[in-house]
């Protein structure tokens, strides 16, 4: 039976996904800063926030005891910009990206000593667009897709896979937009999820149907001069 660990999850897409999986033939380790709803046999939970130093310690110990055949970063924070008090930007690229490298970091070396694993990572279009609105955040998601994509790139001969997962508007507390096109359901991003367990691509966009729009507003930003 394979061995899942999902960062993230105690609620939003990483509740679904940890569900689904355990209704299919895996182990869960889960991670988040809550409590988890899930009560299952083959479900354990850890309570740590990924932004404190006792992170990577809980990984290290986890990694002595488990061995893990897939790994799901889920964790997302976003504020808008306040210029008269700018404490939360560091802390946006913190737990969006450097967690998520210090994820990566713990985990993979571990896939490429047995030869195989997946790593996937939750990003967002946002990646691709700058923002004076929520400047960390847009920054925090062009880094993390940067990363896995060179991280991609260094594993492709050592049977280890990254996925960045690239989703727009998702039906949880982090859409806080006052429009969102193209809402997708939780459900419906773990179906997404799921797919990319399967076929294992570098770069997943979903729905598809963003993509134009981002380039569009690109251009717009562009033509416009910001």
């Amino acid at each position: 039976m394979q061995q899942a660990l999902m960062i993230g999850n105690s609620d939003g897409i990483g509740l679904a996904a940890t569900k689904r999986l355990l209704t299919g033939e895996w182990n869960v380790v889960g991670i988040s800063r809550s409590e988890s709803a899930v009560r299952h046999p083959r479900y354990t939970h850890y309570m740590a926030d990924v932004g404190d130093g006792s992170y990577a310690e809980l990984l290290d110990k986890l990694l002595l005891k488990y061995s893990f055949d897939l790994c799901i970063y889920f964790v997302g924070i976003g504020e808008l910009l306040n210029l008269q008090n700018m404490r939360d930007e560091p802390k946006i690229i913190d737990v969006n990206l450097t967690a998520m490298v210090k994820t990566a970091a713990a985990i993979i070396p571990t896939m490429v000593e047995k030869g195989k694993g997946h790593f996937i990572g939750l990003s967002s279009v946002a990646d691709d667009l700058l923002s004076a609105e929520a400047p960390s955040y847009h920054a925090s998601k062009a880094g993390f897709t940067n990363y896995l994509g060179g991280l991609a790139l260094a594993l492709k001969s050592k049977g280890v896979f990254v996925t960045n997962i690239r989703f727009g508007f998702v039906d949880t507390k982090m859409a806080k937009a006052d429009i969102k096109p193209f809402l997708m359901s939780v459900e419906k991003a773990v179906d997404h999820i799921q797919i990319c367990m399967k076929k294992k691509p570098v770069r997943y966009t979903a729905p598809r149907i963003v993509i134009p729009l981002v380039k569009f507003r690109k251009l717009m930003m562009r033509l416009s001069g910001r």
